[in-house]
This record gives C-alpha cells, structure tokens and sequence, in this order.
C-alpha cells in the first residue's frame, strides 16, 4: 500500500484507479448511495482521505463528464408571457450546447394538480434538472420532493412553491408586485371612491395568491376609499377573463379599477373596450408583452408590472447548470427585478 501523499491536484479518475473501481463507483460513494460494498466503499474512502481529495471537486469534474439534461415544464394556451419565456430558453440552446447540456420544453396543464404532477413524475430518471412554472398543491409539492430526493434538481419558474424541497426559485417578489400594483391604481384613481376587481388565474399559482395579498394590503391601508371586490378566476384564458370582466362591469356600475393579476390580459381589455369605460376604469396588468406595449398606447391598460421573461430564462437555466455542477448559486445575480412600464417610457 501506497504512503506517501500526494500534493499536486487528482482527479476523480485518479481516485478510481487507485481503489480499483469505476468512476461511477466512486461517485456512489461520495454521495452516500446505495449499491456498493462495505469493502469496496472502504477502499474509495481510504483513497479519498490519502489523495485528500473533496468530494464537491469530484461531483463538479463527473457532472461536466457527461452530457446534461434539463426539462422546462410551462403551461399549455395562449399565455403570452410564457411563450416569451419558451422562446428565450429555445435561444440559449447553443450556450447549453457548448457546456454539454441540453434542454427540451414540455408543455401541460399546470392549473391541473394531478396532470401537472404526473408532468413532473415522468421526469424521473430522465433528466438531471427541471424548471417548473408550479401550482402550489399538496400533489405538485409531493412530486417535487420525490424529484429532489432522486437527486434531480428542482427549480420553480415565476412561481414558487416554497414548502416543498425545490433548490431554488427563480422570480419576482410576487407580494411586492402586488403592492406596487395596489399603489398604482390608489394613485391613478385620484382619490375617487369605488369598487375595485382582481382578475387571476387560480389562487393554486403561488405567484397569483402572493400579488393579491399584497393588492389588499396596500388597498386596505393606504385607500380607504377604495373597496377590493373578491378575485375571479379565469384560468389566465382570454375568453373566460372577457365573460369575468363584462360581468363585473354589469354587475357593479361603480368599479373604477381592475387589477388582472395573471395571464388572460387581452380578454379583460376587450370588455373594458366593449363596454366604453377605457376612460372610467384604471386597469393595471403583468408583464410586457406585444399586446399589452399596444393596449397602453390606446389608454386600455393605464400600467405594467413587468418582469423580464429573458433574465429569468437565463437564471433558471444558468442556476440549474450550476446546481448539477455543485457550483455556488450568485443570489444577488439571480435576483429579479419588478419594472413598472407606462406609455411614456415604453422601451
């Protein structure tokens, strides 16, 4: 047996070829699985310690041995926002390329607890990380603790699901999107009394339930002239947010604001534009997109709580990359910022 100890740098292969074994052995070992015999693990370990080898080292230099697959799971229908998202994560296919990964986009129902579950279940095995735009459901939470113990990657996508074993979340602070919503129509209503609606697609989608809190909590305390009406929930689909808004309007002839907290924007403009009231009701929606850049310059949409659907498909591919390569996490870099776009400063 070998004592003297080495000082210059060894790779994982060396620690191989020292106990005898192969590389996806050692890497068993170092990461505690299953599988491997008292004797053998015994050898891996011994020549662990005399190379003074590190085991993130070794997960780093194995994780950019072979190729990488990531899944984007994004929901199915006309969501604008998240086709742009789709379209960005498509773009980043030859930066992935050149760093050995790959990523391909499956799109299912992520309002459905059980489909989205299973969406996520089939994943197993399969790829080495996943970004999820996730329903906050005790099913979905189940699913993804299940992945992670797997040892897969977890990232959830614009929304979170924070009780579950996800490694990160990768979006905006949804609250304050909510409270930088609630601000602009108590602004631009200009101290009138009256009645305002909130438009989501489920109250499930973490994101959606966080920016309705934070709307009634900036409405209840700062505009008491104000008076928030229960959310709808439309399934972030144009035609059913246009038959939830048309009944809004008839239903409440003193509604002078309308907060749509998710998708489904083009179905609310077209009743507020149908029924004449562009001028009487403050309508303030997410994420910048072509419709909404051209429903602001008509006077529809008054503002736009934006979030860059290219900085976060950037984030989640890049944070995915780093977890498989046990590489840090940048917080501060991953952080994405809440803009406000209004027809004067349109980009």
């Amino acid at each position: 047996m070998r004592t003297e100890t080495p000082t210059s740098p060894r790779t994982l292969e060396d620690i191989a070829r020292e106990a005898g074994v192969s590389v996806a052995t050692v890497d068993r070992v170092l990461h505690g699985r299953s599988g491997v015999r008292p004797d053998t693990a015994r050898r891996v370990r011994e020549a662990v310690a005399r190379y003074d080898f590190r085991p993130l080292r070794a997960a780093a230099e194995l994780a950019r041995a072979k190729a990488i697959r990531f899944a984007l799971i994004a929901p199915t229908g006309d969501n604008i926002f998240m086709q742009m998202i789709r379209d960005q994560v498509d773009e980043l296919s030859g930066w992935l390329a050149s760093r050995r990964a790959s990523v391909e986009t499956i799109l299912t129902d992520v309002f459905n607890p059980p489909v989205l579950s299973e969406a996520l279940e089939s994943l197993m095995g399969r790829v080495d990380g996943v970004a999820v735009v996730a329903l906050d459901h005790q099913s979905v939470r189940a699913a993804i603790d299940d992945l992670a113990a797997s040892g897969m990657f977890v990232v959830t996508l614009v929304s979170d699901v924070p009780g579950s074993r996800r490694h990160h979340y990768v979006g905006i602070d949804n609250v304050a999107a909510g409270r930088t919503a609630a601000s602009l129509i108590g602004r631009l209503s200009h101290a009138r009394a009256g009645k305002i609606g909130v438009v989501a697609g489920s109250q499930l989608l973490r994101d959606h339930a966080e920016r309705i809190f934070g709307f009634q909590q900036v409405i209840g305390f700062e505009y008491p002239n104000l008076t928030v009406l229960a959310p709808v929930e439309g399934g972030d689909r144009d035609s059913l947010n246009e038959d939830l808004m048309a009944r809004l309007l008839a239903d409440q002839p003193d509604l002078i604001g309308v907060y749509n907290v998710g998708a489904g924007t083009p179905g609310v403009a077209k009743a507020i534009s149908d029924a004449g009231r562009e001028r009487q009701i403050v309508f303030v929606a997410h994420d910048l997109t072509s419709f909404t850049r051209r429903a602001l310059l008509r006077g529809v949409i008054d503002a736009v709580v934006h979030q860059d659907p290219g900085r976060e498909a950037r984030s989640a591919m890049r944070v995915l990359l780093g977890l498989v390569r046990h590489e840090p996490v940048l917080t501060e870099q991953e952080k994405i910022p809440i803009e406000i776009v209004m027809r004067d400063n349109l980009p």
